[in-house]
């Protein structure tokens, strides 16, 4: 999986903007279907990720929709 182009701080803002609260709400463990994502926005972030240069599929973030997993896929890093 290439991850080229985002940072943990990116995709945290990324789904923060998307679903309207604020970053620091964000935790690692945080469901985020819990807090309003949906699979339709999911769409919309892998499609602007993947713009970014990013090789992700749906099922990567689906199955386990977490920021900090979220994170480790997407920047490869722990948040």
């Amino acid at each position: 999986m290439s991850t080229t182009g985002l940072t943990a701080e990116q995709i945290r803002a990324d789904v923060a903007g998307l679903i309207g609260c604020d970053e620091a709400e964000l935790t690692p463990d945080a469901d985020l279907l819990d807090l309003g994502l949906d699979s339709i926005r999911i769409m919309g972030l892998i499609e602007r990720w993947r713009a970014a240069g990013v090789t992700v599929e749906f099922a990567d973030l689906a199955e386990q929709p977490q920021l900090g997993h979220w994170t480790a896929v997407l920047a490869g890093e722990r948040a």
